[in-house]
């Protein structure tokens, strides 16, 4: 994480003993305030702007990535010192509010193979044979890839939590399944972008868990609307982001990730976000062609093969998940049973 060599900082938001949550900048397990190197930055002739929050500091994240490398190499220099805390001291909170959040559904090839031969929600496989479920799953992900287009759907905020808190478990709920993300984190406002110049807008990659209760996705009385991903996704802790935000100057291949969940220590997802259908370019040249992004929006990029559905195990009160991608650090969650007001 912000200890390698190759990642000489990364973002967060903090708190200590209950006071409000501040950004900072993580350097060798210590935390140090945004708003403390603004004096310095001055000093030294960086500028560096909007502090209060990451989502703010997005907003002018070209000039704020220049400033926040200049100083940082003055810091590892030891020019001079910016008082620190901790990072085991203090508590890590999701790392950014953002405006909207985007969800590319459906965008591991083996993960999508999985639902289909598992679940055999389509008509046409019903009759099937789990190999001719196979392969029928196989030849489709083969034109999808070749002819299709993304799907991408939005969640609501609310839904946020952070990369450390418990996960309440609604007592009326029977398929809670986990699907680990890479996130993209937009650094700058973005409508029509085109796949060459989607990286230009990436401010940088965290983590996601979109926590889904299957079963209520699909609606019965509604075929023809679609999926209800509301009652399917949008329950308070939903979403547990962080640890922190890795700019995208130190995530070179994002698209070459390894990605593993464990539950109570046994893996269950372990994958390259390699195996995407949709490579990160193509996901925000789809959504800017219709919608406008703002800095610090989130766009989930689809969780790999090893949901709950494939193995007939969701989530209960007492589990633990343990997540990480490489690069950008790991959540720990816990699961407990939600009691109502309470999450």
């Amino acid at each position: 994480m912000a200890e390698s060599a190759n990642i000489p900082y990364a973002l967060g938001t903090f708190s200590a003993a209950g006071s409000p949550a501040f950004p900072g900048i993580v350097m060798d397990s210590r935390v140090l305030a945004l708003h403390a190197l603004v004096p310095e930055c001055r000093r030294l002739g960086l500028d560096l702007r909007r502090t209060e929050s990451l989502r703010s500091l997005f907003e002018d994240w070209a000039i704020n990535e220049r400033a926040l490398r200049s100083v940082v190499a003055h810091l590892a220099a030891g020019r001079f010192h910016v008082l620190s805390a901790p990072l085991s001291q203090l508590k890590t909170h999701a790392p950014v509010e953002p405006r909207q959040i985007f969800c590319a559904g459906a965008n591991y090839r083996k993960h999508v193979i999985d639902l289909i031969v598992d679940q055999a929600r389509d008509p046409a496989t019903q009759s099937m044979s789990r190999d001719e479920r196979v392969a029928y799953a196989v030849k489709l992900m083969d034109e999808r890839a070749a002819t299709g287009t993304p799907y991408v759907f939005s969640r609501v905020c609310s839904s946020i939590s952070g990369p450390y808190d418990p996960i309440g478990i609604p007592a009326n709920v029977e398929q809670p399944d986990w699907e680990l993300e890479l996130a993209v984190v937009i650094g700058k406002p973005a409508f029509h972008v085109t796949r060459a110049a989607a990286y230009d807008h990436v401010a940088g990659y965290t983590i996601c868990n979109d926590i889904t209760n299957r079963e209520l996705v699909h609606r019965p009385d509604l075929k023809a609307i679609g999926s209800d991903w509301v009652m399917g996704k949008c329950a308070p802790g939903y979403l547990p982001m962080g640890p922190y935000v890795v700019p995208a100057a130190f995530v070179p291949v994002p698209q070459d990730l390894r990605i593993v969940l464990k539950l109570n220590g046994e893996v269950k997802q372990d994958e390259s976000t390699a195996d995407m259908i949709f490579g990160i370019p193509r996901l925000i040249e789809y959504l800017t062609s219709h919608v406008r992004l703002f800095p610090g929006d989130l766009l989930l990029t689809g969780s790999p093969s090893g949901n709950g559905s494939h193995y007939g195990r969701f989530l209960r009160p007492g589990d633990v998940m343990d997540a990480s991608i490489e690069g950008l650090g790991a959540q720990r969650s816990p699961c407990i049973a939600a009691v109502d007001g309470d999450v």
